[in-house]
């Protein structure tokens, strides 16, 4: 709304605004937009409606998305040659299934679950029960 349009335009100089006794409309708070008193006399709103208004809202460091490493399980691995070998896109090196899983955006290889068949996997990095795994089923890891 215009300045010039608002009730304090033209009630200027009538001391009550409209509002009759002067102080009918005075002591009525603050706005719901604004944020005063939340530790204060507002406490059990925030209580009760915004539980979360006070804690750690803070700056996180853009690198932190880089640092991230993607994660397989060798479980999931096994449902990601079946996956793989269905579009053909699953290679064949040394008489073996090959997957490179730092291609696929994974970085480390995990050793829940287990793998029914023998695989060659290329991962920067891998658990030692990972390792175990993959080695009882007749696989190998490269880590080149």
């Amino acid at each position: 709304m215009p300045h010039r349009l608002r009730k304090t335009r033209y009630m200027r100089g009538s001391r009550t605004h409209g509002y009759g006794a002067h102080d009918r409309h005075r002591g009525r708070g603050s706005r719901h937009y604004r944020r005063a008193g939340r530790h204060k006399h507002l406490w059990t709103y925030v209580v009760k409606y915004e539980p979360d208004y006070f804690g750690k809202h803070g700056f996180k460091s853009p690198r932190s998305k880089f640092l991230r490493l993607r994660t397989i399980n060798v479980g999931q691995l096994d449902e990601l040659l079946d996956k793989l070998e269905a579009e053909g896109r699953l290679g064949e090196r040394e008489g073996l299934p090959y997957v490179d899983l730092e291609a696929l955006g994974y970085g480390k290889l995990l050793g829940r679950g287990d793998i029914s068949r023998p695989v060659l996997v290329r991962v920067k990095a891998f658990t030692e029960l990972a390792e175990k795994k993959v080695l009882e089923a007749g696989g190998r890891i490269i880590t080149e």
